[in-house]
This record gives structure tokens, C-alpha cells and sequence, in this order.
């Protein structure tokens, strides 16, 4: 009866992204129904195994797809140039360095995969699309959720009076956030917190790498597909990417949609904490034990990268 309570209760207070007044606290709203769900599945067992599973995986897809809605891609393109530019080099230089720590430290594939995914890209919700098209185990998803959304909280706290103390201009600043801070609240979260000016050159080049999700995923889904060769299931077609794409120009090029943009980001944060909740549910303190620390110290390294070269980058910008 207990876990059903904490079910319940647990499930309740994802829904806090959709009322206005939580608006501060929604780059920690994730992170904490996470580690709620595993507090819970660790001391009182997950109630409902098959209905969590269920609601994992669609609540991922369909809050990828919410995503969708807020990016802009006139603002993407008005910001243009070497942002943009910078976030594609980036990008390869994780995927590639995170393939070298993985096989220096033994972090296993997957969660290695998914670690890189959420460094170079956006966090829990590039994750997530990764997630749904590679099947990856819920230890996988847990640990490398729960070591982004660390270094994140991370970021959000030092990286404004960092950008203060080196005298970086608001363009400079939103640029170095939207490339090295992981998750697209945080990112925002953290320019509002230095200079509302850095703001929209912040959210542009952030969510210039969210449209990186969609060849990304493709490849890795078709990876999949060519590994299974042998008559294995075959991965299915990622068609909530190719909705999220849809999204993204309806919601940039329709203006009566604009209005529902805001609405679309707290539905799409309230389905991402549903589903790390019911993720965090699955774990037990075995597959915690099977994973290790590695993805931690594979995260840690990749971030530091992201951000020291990002850095030097805006600075000689």
C-alpha cells in the first residue's frame, strides 16, 4: 500500500512544470523526480513494473516531440554564424572524445552513448530521443540522466558570476551557455541570471544543437537496425523526430501557434519528469552497483571539455 501511496504522490508532483508559479525551480523539477523514483523503488519496490515501462517510453517520445514547439527557427537563423558553427564542431569533438573515454574506462556502451548524447546536445531530452531508439536499459537512462542534470545544477550555479568575473559581454555569455549548459531551461535559467540581454543568443544556439537530434538519432537508430541483422526485432522508424522536426515549423512559421510554445515547454517538462520518474522506479541497487561510477567521470571530463573550449572560443570571438 505504501509504494502505491508513494506511486501516486510521486506521479502528482511532476505535474508541478504546468502550473506558472513554478517557473524558478523547473531546471530541478527532472533531476528530482529522477532521484524520487529511485529513492522509492530502493526502499518500497515499484508497484506498477509494466504501466512504469509503458509510460517511460511514450512520455519520452511525446515530450521529444513537445520539444519541438520551442525552437524557433527563425530566431536560430537570425542568430546565424559562429555560434552555430562552433556548436557543430562541438558536437563531434564529444561524440568523438566520449568514444575514447569509453573505451579507456570500460564505461559500457550504452550508457557511454547516452552520456555523450546529453553533453554535446540538450541534456535529458536528447537523452531521452537516444533512448527510445537505441532500447536502452533504465540503469542506462538513470545513470546517464542523473550525471548530466548533475554537472547541469552544476552550471546553473558557477557559470554566471564566472561570465561576471571574465568580464564576458551578454552575446558572449549566451553563447558559452548554449553550448556548454547542458539542459534548455537551465540554459535559460542561467543567461537570465547574468544579463537578460545574453538571452536570445543563449536560447538560439542552445536550441540549434536540439536540431542535432534529428540526424543523430536517425544514424544511431539505423545503427541499430544494421546490428540487428541477424533476425533480430528490427528498431522501429523514429517518428516522433520526425514530428519534433514538424513541430519546430509549425510553431516558427504559423504565428497562431507562437502562443502555444510556452504551453507546449511545461507539458514537455512535466513528461520528461513523469518518465525519469518511472525510469528511477525500474532501478535497484544491483543495476546501480553494474553501472559504477565510470559515467560519471566520462560526463565530468566531456563537460569540461564542452566548456573550456567554448569559453576560449567566445573569448576570441
Amino acid at each position: 500500500m505504501a509504494a502505491r501511496i508513494a506511486f501516486v504522490v510521486g506521479m502528482l508532483l511532476c505535474l508541478i512544470p504546468l502550473f506558472p508559479q513554478a517557473a524558478k525551480i523547473l531546471p530541478w523539477v527532472a533531476p528530482g523526480a529522477l532521484i524520487l523514483g529511485i529513492l522509492i523503488a530502493l526502499t518500497l519496490g515499484n508497484p506498477y513494473p509494466a504501466i512504469s515501462k509503458k509510460i517511460s517510453k511514450t512520455g519520452l517520445q511525446t515530450s521529444v516531440v513537445l520539444l519541438g514547439f520551442s525552437v524557433d527557427l527563425q530566431k536560430i537563423l537570425k542568430a546565424g554564424g559562429q555560434g552555430i558553427v562552433f556548436a557543430l564542431l562541438s558536437i563531434t569533438a564529444v561524440f568523438g572524445l566520449g568514444w575514447l573515454i569509453q573505451r579507456l574506462l570500460k564505461v559500457r556502451p550504452l550508457t557511454s552513448l547516452l552520456v555523450s548524447t546529453g553533453t554535446a546536445i540538450c541534456g535529458g531530452s536528447a537523452i531521452a530521443a537516444m533512448a527510445s531508439v537505441t532500447e536502452a536499459p533504465q540503469e542506462d537512462v538513470s545513470v546517464a540522466v542523473g550525471t548530466v542534470f548533475l554537472l547541469n545544477a552544476l552550471a546553473l550555479i558557477f557559470f554566471p558570476p564566472l561570465g561576471h568575473a571574465l568580464h564576458l559581454t551578454p552575446d558572449q555569455f549566451g553563447t558559452w551557455a548554449g553550448i556548454a549548459i547542458h539542459d534548455v531551461a537551465s540554459v535559460v535559467g542561467a543567461a537570465t541570471a547574468f544579463d537578460p540581454a545574453s538571452l536570445e543568443t543563449a536560447s538560439a544556439v542552445k536550441l540549434s544543437r536540439v536540431l542535432y537530434l534529428i540526424p543523430i538519432v536517425i544514424i544511431a537508430a539505423q545503427a541499430m537496425r544494421r546490428n540487428r541483422a541477424d533476425g533480430g526485432n528490427a528498431t522501429p522508424i523514429p517518428w516522433f523526430i520526425g514530428l519534433f522536426l514538424l513541430a519546430s515549423v509549425l510553431s516558427s512559421y504559423v504565428p497562431a501557434l507562437k502562443p502555444l510554445s510556452p504551453v507546449a515547454r511545461s507539458l514537455a517538462t512535466a513528461g520528461f519528469a513523469l518518465s525519469l520518474f518511472v525510469i528511477g522506479l525500474g532501478i535497484s541497487a544491483k543495476t546501480l552497483k553494474a553501472v559504477g561510477p565510470r559515467p560519471l567521470v566520462q560526463g565530468a571530463a566531456l563537460w569540461l571539455f564542452i566548456s573550456v573550449a567554448a569559453l576560449l572560443a567566445v573569448r576570441g570571438l
